[in-house]
């Protein structure tokens, strides 16, 4: 963690270096090792919010047409149902895996939600193979799938934790960007995908077809096994509070040239409410988007179901290119500006 070894050479300012930086921090400071591995592990954190996000925009486009191929008997309510699993599933999870995070070691609940959200994508290409009732198993395979994704809680707090005051908006602007950026090439996997066509071609000794429905589950399976790789070679816990010497570094030395302990527990509630507000209507318009999107432009151009998925995905790949543009714009901005 860190330390205050005798050659100055050997030191990193937490805060920044540089100038009166490093004069004014000169007592709160952490090795380039430290540095290097809080980061690497920040990143590696950008990863699972980004696999998180494609996990969830991967096949929002196909869900209808694979319904309508695999079971005869779904209508357009039940695809409604298919598609709140998701947030369902992710709703329950959340505070779990952030409970269990608050006791146990972060890189467990996220090993284990990414396994999860493998295993579910694993059973989302097989839905196929039931002779019966294959809309109930895409069903509970999404429901996995989001249960999976509640490790964003854990993602959020650990980058939160282990970032100074100064860092944190630009590492939660990155973080929301690699989560847009999921947002954005999940659909364009999934068209880029649709190039396979509904056949594709079928691997009989396990019974994968690997089509234009199951391809796209199957990277993102894939994908997840990388992601658990990383996190147990690179990913290291650090917190900045644990870094006390002096002073807080969490805290703008314009302000004050010393620490208020009760500072950060003085919270906005108003604020707090308005964002979760906010976000909470984000979410569900996409959601309403992404339920009504494919049957709706099925039925008024009369589009095939390979053509749904393709032109479908270019539109909210567009939509996510518009979003990362305005985070980076947020993320210039709150550089200059407060909140």
């Amino acid at each position: 963690m860190a330390a205050v070894p005798a050659a100055a050479e050997e030191q990193e300012p937490l805060l920044g270096s540089g100038g009166d930086d490093e004069s004014r921090y000169g007592d709160v400071v952490e090795t380039q090792q430290h540095y290097r591995s809080r980061w690497r592990s920040i990143r590696i954190m950008y990863l699972t919010m980004f696999l998180s996000s494609v996990g969830f925009s991967i096949v929002i486009m196909s869900v209808w047409p694979y319904l309508q191929k695999i079971d005869l008997t779904a209508d357009a309510s039940f695809l409604g149902w298919i598609i709140s699993s998701y947030s369902l599933g992710q709703m329950i999870a959340s505070p779990l895996f952030g409970l269990w995070s608050n006791y146990r070691p972060r890189r467990e609940p996220l090993v284990v939600s990414i396994a999860i959200s493998v295993a579910a994508n694993c059973l989302y290409a097989y839905v196929h193979l039931p002779t019966s009732h294959n809309k109930y198993y895409m069903l509970v395979a999404r429901a996995l799938v989001g249960f999976g994704a509640g490790n964003v809680a854990v993602v959020r707090s650990y980058i939160a934790g282990a970032t100074s005051l100064s860092e944190r908006t630009s590492a939660m602007a990155n973080t929301s960007a690699c989560q847009a950026t999921g947002f954005i090439l999940g659909p364009v996997f999934q068209t880029c995908f649709s190039l396979i066509g509904e056949k594709g071609v079928t691997w009989e000794i396990i019974d994968l077809q690997v089509n234009m429905y199951t391809a796209p589950v199957l990277l993102g399976a894939l994908l997840g096994v990388i992601n658990i790789i990383l996190i147990f070679a690179m990913f290291r816990e650090h917190q900045v509070d644990d870094i006390r010497q002096c002073k807080s570094i969490n805290f703008e030395a314009e302000e004050s040239d010393y620490v208020d302990q009760d500072a950060q527990g003085n919270i906005d509630q108003v604020a707090v409410v308005a964002t979760n507000i906010l976000f909470f209507v984000i979410l569900f318009v996409f959601a309403v988007f992404e339920t009504i999107a494919t049957p709706l432009t099925m039925d008024m151009y009369s589009w095939t179901r390979k053509e749904a998925v393709f032109y479908n995905g270019i539109i909210l790949g567009a939509i996510g290119i518009e979003s990362v543009i305005v985070f980076m714009v947020v993320k210039v901005v709150s550089k200059k500006y407060k909140e």
